[in-house]
């Protein structure tokens, strides 16, 4: 049967894809060493993701190596050779703070790890389709520069821009500003997998993602917006604000319409494609207007501190434009809209939590 390699295979869009895919008739290999509670601490460890997957899919097949480990991904790859259909890529060190943190553990996570499955995928089943999780951090803080309007509860692009109707498209440039180390990660990465899809015709696609979210994230306070954001106010914890007067504006999209996307591209590839992907206008929100979700959920208020200073590179306003990607695949739709992603997380930290 055909193999999917899922990297990241135990986070939010890894788990998500494997679920999927395997629905779909796939076997699944999971690469992932989770290397996201070195990040940010117990507290957002996917033991518990992977746990779930061994009990839902008794034939999924686990692999505990870390993507920078360039023998340890070739071994795996050799193993099952050209039986693997395709590779979606979502490991990653995914924090701007974190980043500066260590920033060599961050480049050669993103950009070596990439890298290594990339020259993997290429020498043992070149004509398996790539998937990769990029992210709107590779345009830096260019988006800072568009003419914003401040409303009461969000900023929000003035109504005479040509991008207000739609959001950002792929032509924004990624050069000459400010990305933080992690978005100059996955530049590095994003544009290695453009090239390896151009250069060799590998059928590569990159997704530039806004807020990916849903049920199956472990939210921690540097990574997981919507999710870490749901857990304090269903435990009742403090949450911080930082900067832009709390009305910075996401796009949100569900892991699984994400994860559609990807079936999409993989029963028909462009070789070298990049598309922005998010909620776009469907699914969008401030982080005022999400917190009063919050509390409108949970039926309390939340314990809101705010500090004047923004996480560098942080954008004021990302809603992604994913008109290319609709016009490429016109089969594909949102299932998800805030409110429902809102309610989801939602279920899914009660679910989660000692109480719950």
């Amino acid at each position: 049967m055909a193999i999917v390699i899922v990297t990241g295979s135990a986070g939010l869009i890894g788990a998500e894809a494997t679920r999927y895919f395997h629905a779909k008739g796939l076997d699944v290999v999971g690469i992932d060493n989770d290397m996201r509670r070195y990040f940010f601490g117990d507290g957002a460890s996917t033991r518990w993701s992977l746990e779930r997957l061994a009990r839902d899919i008794p034939a999924y097949r686990h692999h505990a190596v870390d993507i920078r480990d360039a023998a340890a991904i070739e071994a795996i790859f050799e193993q099952y050779g050209a039986d693997i259909a395709a590779v979606v890529h979502t490991a990653a060190q995914p924090s701007h703070d974190w980043a500066a943190r260590e920033p060599a553990t961050d480049f050669t996570t993103n950009a070596n790890g990439t890298l290594n499955l990339l020259e993997a995928t290429r020498k043992f089943c070149g004509e398996s389709v790539f998937i990769f999780t990029s992210t709107n951090k590779v345009y830096g803080d260019t988006p800072n520069a568009l003419p914003l309007v401040e409303l009461e509860t969000r900023w929000e692009l003035s109504p005479d821009h040509p991008w207000a109707e739609h959001g950002i498209p792929e032509s924004m440039s990624i050069d000459h500003t400010l990305h933080s180390l992690f978005g100059a990660s996955k530049v590095a990465a994003d544009v290695l997998v453009q090239e390896y899809g151009r250069y060799f015709g590998m059928r590569t696609a990159v997704f530039r993602g806004g807020c990916l979210t849903g049920p199956g994230h472990s939210g921690a306070e540097l990574h997981g917006f919507l999710s870490y954001l749901m857990k304090c106010a269903v435990a009742g914890k403090p949450y911080t604000v930082f900067g832009y007067k709390g009305k910075q504006v996401r796009d949100n999209i569900h892991s699984h319409d994400l994860v559609s996307a990807f079936w999409q591209v993989f029963e028909a590839p462009r070789p070298g494609a990049v598309y922005n992907m998010g909620g776009g206008r469907h699914s969008n929100c401030s982080m005022l207007e999400a917190i009063r979700l919050c509390e409108e959920l949970t039926g309390r208020p939340m314990d809101i501190s705010y500090r004047d200073d923004n996480r560098v590179g942080d954008h004021i306003w990302w809603i992604s434009d994913i008109r290319a990607f609709r016009r490429d695949y016109p089969g594909w739709s949102q299932r998800y809209d805030l409110r429902r992603i809102m309610e989801d997380i939602f279920e899914g930290c009660r679910e989660q939590s000692p109480a719950g």
